[in-house]
């Protein structure tokens, strides 16, 4: 099969369209024929190798994390898929391969695709789905009459965010653009905010929830935003210690993000509030309740047109990687990301073992602040 190969970090020239052997599926797994493949900032992050220090890919490495397709084969074990069946799924972090004419897909991924969308629509939704889910109803329980604060509203995660907020009661609030103030109120917000225009804490006050994508200041000043009791989950800036230490991250980082984050910790303990940091994990019973909504019309994806195919190209902020055979396209979801870097200020002995600590872990912790970038997507047609 041919297939999207990343041989070396580094730059486009690190990607090639190569003839491969198709993968072999487990008893647990969909062999599936890739129709169409979204391109996320995490795919550039990987690429580059940004994100090394917590997804320890062994090269060359087949690209590529959301897809969608059509069942080829079952192992032995399924139960909830044969042969024809029209998916789309988002594959583990340990198993990806999207970019490439077949995949093995597990069977806890995936589910069927929206039946009123394209193969296309279906695969620009899993990562920014998912991540709107997890946020909205796994993290925060958001309740009819709750009030939603969504940065980025016309992101790509945004977009799906303010449809999913809306359809499950809450008020929602939203900073974009002003060229971009319309698109939002007909996804579903009832107060648009120009960030430009205003500072946002001035006009999103004794909110529930607030979904973060931007991290630095941005998620410390949404803590204004937020009720005593209240959730900040934030897609967007360093992980915090807690995050490092379900991931399995080696103590002295797990010190070391702490202090990058104390600044956010010790606004979420000011305010009363939780501070949750997101990133996203497959799911596909979350997918096939999604795609309820998407066949309800309650969540409509917005897609830019496909990619020029045949080309494996690379611009400031976007990789797109596709081939006649592949049909990768851009799903609408790459942008400018922002980070957030963490500027320590303590005295005597402290002062020392931190310096010594960021000297010795400096390539880890460059690693673990650029991995804040990979899951807040936005439109690269829209202003955040």
């Amino acid at each position: 099969m041919k297939a999207a190969l990343l041989d070396r970090y580094g730059g486009n020239d690190a990607i090639r369209i190569a003839d491969i052997p198709a993968p072999s599926i487990g008893a647990s797994d969909l062999g599936v024929e890739v129709r169409a493949a979204s391109v996320n900032p995490l795919d550039v992050k990987i690429r580059s190798g940004q994100v090394k220090v917590v997804l320890k890919y062994r090269l060359p490495l087949v690209m590529g994390n959301d897809l969608s397709g059509v069942v080829t084969q079952v192992g032995a074990n399924v139960r909830r898929f044969r042969v024809g069946d029209e998916i789309y799924a988002r594959l583990d972090k340990d198993r990806i391969g999207a970019f490439a004419q077949f995949a093995a897909v597990r069977e806890s991924d995936a589910a069927l695709k929206p039946a009123n969308v394209t193969f296309e629509q279906a695969a620009s939704l899993p990562l920014v789905a998912l991540t709107a889910w997890q946020a909205l109803v796994e993290i925060g329980n958001v309740q009819p009459g709750q009030r939603v604060l969504i940065h980025a509203g016309s992101g790509g995660v945004g977009s799906i965010a303010i449809q999913l907020a809306h359809h499950l009661g809450a008020t929602v609030l939203t900073t974009v653009g002003q060229r971009n103030i319309e698109l939002v109120r007909r996804l579903g917000a009832d107060v648009a905010i120009d960030y430009r225009a205003s500072r946002f804490e001035d006009l999103a006050r004794d909110c529930d929830l607030v979904l973060d994508s931007a991290g630095g200041e941005t998620l410390v000043r949404s803590f204004a935003c937020v009720k005593r009791g209240g959730v900040v989950v934030s897609i967007g800036s360093t992980p915090s210690a807690a995050f490092a230490r379900q991931w399995g991250m080696n103590p002295l980082l797990v010190f070391a993000i702490g202090l990058m984050s104390r600044k956010v910790t010790a606004a979420a303990r000011a305010r009363g509030a939780r501070y949750e940091y997101l990133f996203m994990h497959p799911d596909g019973e979350q997918l096939a309740r999604i795609a309820q909504r998407v066949e309800a019309g309650t969540l409509v994806p917005l897609v830019t047109p496909p990619v020029q195919r045949g080309r494996v190209l690379a611009t400031e902020n976007v990789f797109i990687g596709a081939s006649n055979e592949l049909g990768a396209f851009e799903s609408g979801v790459a942008g400018q990301l922002l980070g957030v870097t963490g500027a320590v200020a303590l005295g005597g002995v402290a002062t020392l073992v931190v310096v010594v600590l960021w000297w010795v872990l400096f390539p880890a912790l460059r690693d673990v602040n650029r991995f804040s970038d990979v899951a807040a997507p936005a439109l690269p047609t829209s202003e955040p």
